[in-house]
């Protein structure tokens, strides 16, 4: 499809679907200018050091499993 043909279908478009149309490409553009995100996670190592405690009966077994493990 030609610029001309493209131009020719939006002027038959009725006024409030020009608009959506506008909103629509305007919302395209601004998709194709946000950076895209690394899957790679980005954290950083270390970041968390000292704010994550694990209890000391960590391992130890639940009072609430005693019957299932006798």
């Amino acid at each position: 499809m030609s610029s001309a043909d493209l131009f020719v279908k939006i002027n038959s478009l009725p006024a409030d679907l020009r608009k959506e149309l506008i909103d629509f490409v305007e919302f395209l553009l601004q998709r194709k200018k946000l950076p895209k995100k690394s899957s790679k996670g980005g954290g950083i190592p270390g970041l968390a050091k000292g704010r994550i405690v694990i209890a000391e009966d960590f391992d130890a077994p639940l009072d609430d499993f005693k019957p299932y493990m006798e």
